[in-house]
């Protein structure tokens, strides 16, 4: 074969070897993905409303044990448990035996005592007159005023029986001292009744009633460092309460806080807040756990995230911060509290901070990225939007 045609063939040959070798390194390095899309929020202090929630007890506006003043065995108990009583309404009868024989008698010592007080003073008004023309000593007069007054405080003495009787009577009708919703029976009918130390039942104020919640110690501090939340907290203050029933339905009216528990609890090292709610139609009860918020404090100057950026991680909180360059850098943030949608952020940003809202699962600390307002966003305001669309520009 001429020289010429194997150089030709030779060429040929190395041609397209680099071609399968330019091939196979094409397939081996594919062109790098663009950086990933990411909705973002420029930070930006605002006035927020708190969004301060706790587990509420509820409980009666007043509770009344009913006791017994008398002794002796139940005849009656009138009324139905659970229903609704009035001041005066009748709730047990005990036997009256015992004491109807007691006030007779009373009633007879004080008959006796009003005899011996009008034979007294017949006797004392017949001398008198005599001891003018000395037909009497004037001793024996005396002796018959003295017997007189001795007559009368005895008749005294024999009323305060009567009525003492008469009100030991009166007692084995037990009454309802207060209006409202009367427990289940402790004691029935046949039971023997020993005295006041005996529990009959109980007696419920259910309208208005109360809501007690505890907030933790470090809330309590925040309070009371802020002079304006801390008036708005006080018993009589501007804040007001809302509770959600055990069904999830907000309770029809609100409550405010009428006390504070001056005494710390040692075990917790917090204080009770209770609420009084007013509760016409009984829609909470005694017992029962109800969710409380406390509305009406606004804090000032306030940073809040939607909470969808707040990414938690082995007990921190971490949101991404788009810095120079459109990179992402992981930041460790404080949220103390939801306001609405939102997580209010205590620590870790600051005004103008970038903070990725949506496409938080597409990045990682030190990714670049392609970032965009968040189109529904309220926290961006015009000039870092401006800004941002800016950097969105060079990066692109």
């Amino acid at each position: 074969m001429p020289t010429s045609s194997i150089n030709r063939l030779a060429a040929a040959a190395v041609l397209t070897l680099a071609a399968s070798m330019l091939s196979a390194c094409s397939k081996a390095a594919p062109p790098a993905p663009p950086p990933p899309e990411v909705a973002f929020i420029t930070v930006s202090p605002t006035n927020v409303e708190d969004n301060l929630e706790f587990t509420g007890q509820v409980q009666a506006y007043r509770t009344v044990q009913v006791r017994a003043q008398a002794s002796g065995v139940i005849m009656a108990r009138p009324f139905v448990e659970g229903s609704e009583v009035h001041a005066g309404d009748v709730l047990y009868r005990i036997d009256p035996t015992t004491t109807s024989a007691a006030l007779l008698s009373a009633q007879a010592r004080l008959a006796e005592a009003q005899a011996r007080l009008s034979n007294a003073q017949t006797v004392a008004g017949r001398l008198r007159p005599l001891l003018q023309g000395n037909a009497v000593a004037k001793q024996d007069v005396d002796n018959a005023e003295s017997q007189v007054e001795q007559a009368r405080a005895s008749v005294q003495d024999a009323r305060g029986g009567v009525d003492a009787a008469r009100k030991g009577l009166s007692e084995t009708t037990v009454r309802a001292e207060i209006g409202g919703r009367v427990g289940r029976a402790l004691l029935d009918v046949g039971a023997r009744v020993t005295g006041p130390s005996d529990i009959l039942t109980t007696i419920d104020v259910l309208d208005p009633i109360y809501v007690s919640f505890r907030p933790s110690a470090e809330q309590q501090f925040e309070w009371r460092r802020d002079p304006a939340q801390s008036r708005a907290l006080s018993p009589g203050g501007s804040a007001r309460i809302e509770a959600t029933l055990p069904d999830g339905s907000v309770f029809p009216a609100e409550g405010r806080i009428g006390f504070i528990d001056p005494v710390v609890d040692p075990q917790t090292g917090t204080q009770e807040y209770r609420a009084e709610f007013p509760n016409r139609a009984h829609l909470m009860l005694p017992g029962e756990f109800v969710h409380v918020r406390v509305r009406g404090l606004v804090r000032h100057g306030a940073i809040v995230v939607p909470q969808r950026a707040v990414v938690e991680q082995m007990g921190r909180q971490i949101v991404y911060v788009i810095g120079a360059g459109n990179k992402v850098a992981a930041r460790e943030v404080h949220a103390t509290s939801w306001t609405g949608n939102d997580w209010l952020i205590a620590d870790g940003l600051q005004p103008g901070d970038r903070v990725v809202v949506d496409g938080v699962q597409k990045v990682g600390p030190g990714a670049t990225v392609r970032p965009s307002p968040l189109a529904d966003s309220t926290h961006t305001d015009s000039t870092h939007t401006d800004s941002a669309h800016t950097d969105s520009a060079h990066a692109r």
